[in-house]
């Protein structure tokens, strides 16, 4: 199956979820994800602030502002394919773009340089347990990770997880996989 076949199999599985389900499985998630030694000793984090059906992250930015922790949220450049990564302090600070995704409004966010980031969160629609994912389109991250030197994991479902997916070569896998039912360490 290609990855384009895949993303449309994978978002129409995602898509069929229950919402009791969906937040059932994504507190799970996030309760594992507060367990491990990569959340216990970040202090800036960096993810995406999710949309229906991909796992919940606004329970996780919550629970990162209670700790202290500096919350960063990726803004997208189509054009150069780049992300860039503002400091979040407040949900209000974000702004509807492209496909209705939430992205920091830069005038009223911080720019924070990658070599300060503890940890990133990685999203995508499909895994393998070694690690390597398949995005949403477009190598955002995979450009983003070719020199980051902190941790990085993904969440995902554990429908999400399968025994391949098509990887070329400048896919960058991800340290560690959290599901509702297992913490997949990929390194």
């Amino acid at each position: 199956m290609d990855k384009r076949d895949l993303r449309n199999k994978q978002k129409e599985l995602l898509s069929s979820f229950d919402r009791p389900a969906y937040e059932h499985k994504s507190f799970l998630i996030a309760n594992e994800l507060y367990k491990t030694e990569e959340w216990a000793t970040a202090q800036t984090i960096a993810l995406t602030v999710s949309n229906f059906p991909e796992v919940d992250t606004w329970q996780i930015i919550r629970k990162a502002w209670e700790e202290d922790k500096r919350v960063l949220v990726p803004k997208c450049s189509p054009k150069d394919r780049r992300l860039d990564f503002y400091q979040l302090a407040s949900f209000a600070d974000l702004e509807k773009v492209y496909f209705g995704l939430l992205e920091p409004n830069p005038d009223k966010c911080t720019f924070v340089e990658k070599d300060v980031i503890d940890l990133v969160i990685v999203p995508g629609l499909a895994f393998m347990s070694s690690g390597y994912r398949l995005g949403f389109g477009g190598g955002y991250y995979d450009r983003f990770l070719e020199n980051y030197q902190g941790r990085t994991l993904s969440l995902a479902f554990h429908e999400q997880v399968m025994e391949e997916v098509p990887i070329e070569h400048f896919d960058i896998p991800v340290g560690k996989i959290i599901t509702e039912g297992a913490v997949l360490n990929c390194e």
